[in-house]
């Protein structure tokens, strides 16, 4: 498989990260499309036999703060934030407790919902999240146990309180 062909095939697993990290889709699929253009362009710095995957997130997540930093968005709490205003879909539970998790994470620290959203939504290991996020395993694992704490606390009296880890479950 050609690297133009790899790039392709992470592309669904960019977006999803993509839209978790922005929470508009729009912006998303740009960020997607800026990552894909760049990593195409500079695909010889990407070194043989290392994770591509990790390397684009890498990518889509430098290219996300830059974005935000051009905006000027770095503290994203204000109350017109795009994810304040997301509706369930229409009849569904699971909609709702979507909605409430979804809303949890973009309350959490950029730096927690990151590492949160590599380690158990990308299901990157410690070390790959490390380079990643450019920090070392140590903060990943620190951040990734205040997240999910902070997660338990926004959420309420959950299964979560129970002292069970958090997972994120996909739908098949």
């Amino acid at each position: 498989m050609n690297f133009e062909a790899e790039v392709i095939g992470w592309l669904p697993q960019l977006r999803r990260y993509a839209r978790a990290l922005t929470g508009d889709f729009a912006w998303a699929d740009d960020l997607v499309q800026d990552t894909a253009e760049r990593a195409l362009a500079r695909w010889t710095a990407f070194r043989p036999n290392s994770n591509l995957r990790a390397w684009l997130l890498t990518i889509l997540r430098h290219l996300y703060i830059d974005q935000l930093r051009a905006r000027r968005e770095i503290a994203v709490d204000d109350e017109s934030a795009p994810w304040r205003n997301l509706e369930a879909p229409p009849g569904e539970v699971d909609g709702l407790v979507l909605r409430d998790l979804q809303r949890a994470l973009y309350r959490l620290p950029l730096e927690q919902r990151e590492v949160l959203l590599l380690v158990c939504v990308e299901e990157l290991t410690y070390q790959e999240a490390s380079v990643a996020l450019s920090v070392p395993i140590g903060t990943v694992m620190s951040r990734l146990s205040r997240a999910r704490e902070h997660l338990r606390d926004l959420l309420g009296d959950g299964p979560a309180r129970t002292g069970a880890p958090l997972k994120v479950v996909r739908n098949p």
